[in-house]
């Protein structure tokens, strides 16, 4: 195949990802007055303030806790800071809603331990499914955002710029604050929008917390009042709030071209006797983020082994064979769009990255919808104009399609850059040698992606494994999965059995995550 018939593979690969695009902004454009009214009325007030108030309080809240831990980690040597400058990372790995499972299990008024303090103690913890407590169950799980793009602004800038100032005659506290935070608040701003971007997509935490955003109000739309357009209404209205992060996050990354301060590292400074307090501060997030709550999901997962029924173990099956397929499907799709820009560079293989990629800023409910309703209409319209009974909607190719969209991004990002570490000359002479076609892929990008198609797939197969709002809403039915099965019992209040699936969920994302953070720990 030459490079046209790659980009001409590519343009047909693009093209799902146009439909939720489209369906959802032209419900914009056919405006129903009574839905309208009612969402104006009831719906968007409440879910506008609500999201608002937790965009406000995440924010900031992972804004200001990922930064100091990055700070301290780039900047200062203390004990275990090699150790921490991975192991932070490491709560990425948790989704919010297996979070939010552990930390209401343990903070409950119910719960063991609450009942124990109440009654032993006197003292009332503050309830834990409140705005407060899902603003800091979600900055614990997404605060690794901000970590890790502001600790390589402070590695790579932040320490010879502080170490400068220093020279100037400023203390510490002020050389960080004149010197080393201005250079990096790009890549903090960036890391935020990620996080708030993220926010605004979560559905199975503030589902836990019975929190009502935008992405609840569209479940409940198409699934409790039967409405698709009320629920593309609302997915409309998310969706003009994502471009508008998306298009903040594009511009903050525009801003991240410092360039770096001097060629040699600079010297980490030195916290003597102080620095067991920022070890002690490193160990209570761990703790708090990754340590307690697996601690609390093994002792609940142990109280209910009984629940290892044929429905856990199916869930378990359906949930590894759709991430499988999801991550092998993907990662062929992600390796034909990257070659296609590869082989035939231009504005038509540059938008055709775009929009492929622009799938995993949009939330799982928005996509759900927005595949949904176009996929029926045109199914229904085959079937009243052609006789054609084609149900393309509740089958497994819709929900993997929807997979696709979603995850595009995170498998082209390292297949990409592994076909830009492939010479041009390598396949020049590959073809002079009569090697091409299918031959060429099986014996040249084959061995030399092999590496870039493992982390590929991997990264989806794990984000597949997490993905609750996509596959509560599209799944054909009997294919429940473990984030289904969460979702269900956190729903009838059954937190302490939800931790089994919310474990081996949580324990899914951590391999893949300890094993790609590994590979950073020399090189801090």
């Amino acid at each position: 195949m030459g490079p046209r018939g790659w980009t001409w593979l590519a343009v047909a690969l693009s093209l799902p990802s146009l439909i939720p695009l489209t369906a959802t902004l032209a419900a914009l454009a056919r405006p129903d007055s009574d839905t309208l009214h009612h969402l104006w009325q009831y719906v968007l007030p409440q879910v506008a303030g609500n999201t608002a108030w937790l965009l406000l309080g995440v924010g900031a809240g992972t804004a200001v806790l990922g930064t100091a831990l990055a700070a301290l980690v780039a900047l200062c040597e203390f004990p275990g800071r090699r150790w921490f400058s991975w192991l932070l990372v490491l709560p990425l790995a948790m989704p919010g809603y297996v979070l939010a499972v552990a930390f209401i299990g343990l903070f409950d008024y119910a719960a063991p331990l609450t009942s124990f303090l109440r009654d032993s103690v006197g003292t009332q913890l503050p309830d834990i499914r409140s705005r407060t407590g899902l603003i800091a169950v979600m900055t614990l799980a997404l605060y690794p955002y901000v970590y890790l793009v502001a600790r390589e602004a402070f590695a790579s800038q932040g320490a010879r710029a502080m170490e400068a100032a220093r020279a100037l005659g400023m203390g510490p506290w002020r050389a960080f604050w004149r010197a080393s935070l201005p250079m990096a608040r790009p890549w903090i701003a960036g890391g935020t929008l990620l996080v708030l971007m993220e926010t605004l997509a979560d559905f199975g935490a503030v589902s836990a917390f019975n929190y009502e955003t935008f992405t609840t109000a569209i479940y409940k739309a198409w699934f409790a009042l039967f409405s698709t357009d009320t629920a593309l209404q609302i997915a409309a209205v998310l969706l003009l709030g994502v471009l508008v992060l998306v298009g903040l996050e594009a511009a903050s990354r525009k801003r991240q071209s410092f360039a770096r301060v001097g060629l040699a590292e600079a010297a980490r400074m030195p916290l003597g006797r102080r620095g067991w307090w920022a070890t002690g501060g490193c160990s209570l997030v761990l703790f708090a983020a990754l340590a307690l709550p697996l601690s609390q999901l093994v002792w609940d997962g142990m109280a209910h082994l009984a629940d290892l029924d044929l429905r856990y173990f199916a869930s378990l099956r359906n949930a590894l064979s759709l991430s499988a397929m999801a991550a092998v499907l993907t990662t062929i799709a992600a390796f034909v769009i990257a070659l296609a820009a590869r082989e035939q560079p231009g504005l038509l293989t540059t938008a055709i990255t775009r929009v492929t990629t622009l799938g995993y800023g949009l939330p799982g409910a928005l996509l759900a919808i927005g595949l949904y309703v176009p996929v029926a209409t045109f199914s229904t319209w085959l079937m009243d104009t052609r006789g054609w009974d084609v149900p393309l909607e509740g089958g497994l190719l819709l929900l993997l399609v929807a997979y696709g969209i979603r995850f595009l991004a995170v498998a082209h990002t390292p297949v990409a850059g592994g076909l830009l570490r492939i010479r041009p000359q390598l396949l020049e002479a590959s073809r002079s040698l009569g090697v091409t076609g299918a031959r060429q892929l099986r014996q040249v990008h084959w061995p030399l992606l092999r590496g870039s198609f493992a982390t590929a797939a991997l990264l989806v197969f794990v984000d597949t494994m997490k993905e609750m709002p996509i596959t509560l809403m599209m799944r054909p039915f009997g294919w429940d999965t473990l984030a289904t099965r969460v979702f269900e019992l956190t729903n009838e209040g059954e937190y302490a059995r939800a931790a089994l699936p919310s474990l081996a969920i949580a324990l899914a994302g951590l391999i893949p995550v300890i094993a790609l953070t590994r590979r950073g720990r020399n090189a801090t």
